[in-house]
């Protein structure tokens, strides 16, 4: 159950998720390649592609080998360097993946290195990573961005992934929130209710959710139900008038335009896409 709960709380995370590639690039290292010491506010991906080297994180050093994808979190020491003349070739990025205020990764915690048995797709999504195509600046980044979370998804999809435990009070308290947003979704939600929730000071618990969830308490609760109401709509038979009112709004009307505000549709005609 706490595993379940830690999950549902990395995923309201993970609504607001904002991933950035600052760099991407295939290089030969040189038998100079090396740095004993440094801390990115940057994650690094390696794909190696042939050669030797160890690199190190925190405490852990590894050598990855040809075929494997090798990950460092941001805000980590680290270090690396080539062993002999035959220095690794790889793909390689810096990209950033805000949750919040926060990296997702100060969040969780996975495996440095994965061996990677689908090779050939790993390499090809690296290349477009690298060499990405568009008709212009803007084309060119959302497909970047694209690729990147595809990345980011095979490796997590790979490693056991676990909430750190410097951040398992944090996911607690945000539990806290999440279970009594869902339980109460039919009646109105103050930020006075919430904030009594974890004993703060109203004004400061609208800046402490707004920097861990990247959303005010007013929004996250719209979000929370917008969903609802989607999830009602596709699965059941409930009325517009039953499901407005389970979703907290006792005004059919005032719940048509919110809905329509949330999902550019009314309740009605999503009811009908989906549907056909």
């Amino acid at each position: 159950m706490a595993s379940i709960k830690s999950e549902q709380a990395i995923a309201d995370l993970l609504h607001n998720l904002q991933i950035d590639v600052t760099a991407a690039y295939r290089t030969q290292c040189t038998p100079e390649w090396r740095n004993l010491d440094h801390s990115p506010d940057y994650n690094k991906f390696y794909f190696i592609l042939e050669g030797e080297g160890w690199v190190r994180v925190e405490e852990q050093t590894i050598h990855p080998r040809p075929g494997q994808l090798f990950f460092a979190p941001a805000y980590t020491n680290q270090g690396y360097s080539a062993v002999n003349d035959n220095a690794f070739l790889k793909y390689w990025c810096h990209f950033t993946t805000r949750a919040g205020a926060f990296d997702l990764f100060q969040w969780i915690g996975v495996p440095y290195c994965i061996d990677i048995h689908d090779k050939e797709r790993v390499s090809r999504l690296f290349e477009r990573l690298v060499e990405p195509q568009g008709s212009s600046a803007l084309v060119t980044l959302i497909r970047q961005k694209s690729v990147m979370l595809e990345i980011l998804a095979t490796y997590l999809e790979h490693v056991p992934v676990q909430v750190l435990q410097h951040r398992s009070e944090e996911i607690n308290r945000l539990n806290v929130i999440h279970d009594y947003v869902d339980k109460h979704l039919h009646l109105s939600i103050s930020v006075d209710e919430l904030a009594s929730l974890l004993h703060l000071h109203p004004n400061y618990f609208i800046a402490y959710f707004k920097k861990r969830f990247g959303v005010s308490p007013h929004k996250y609760v719209n979000r929370k139900r917008a969903e609802k109401a989607k999830t009602l709509l596709m699965t059941t038979a409930l009325s517009i008038k039953e499901i407005s009112a389970l979703t907290g709004f006792p005004d059919t009307n005032h719940f048509t335009k919110f809905f329509r505000k949330e999902t550019g549709f009314s309740p009605t005609e999503f009811r009908g896409i989906y549907a056909s």
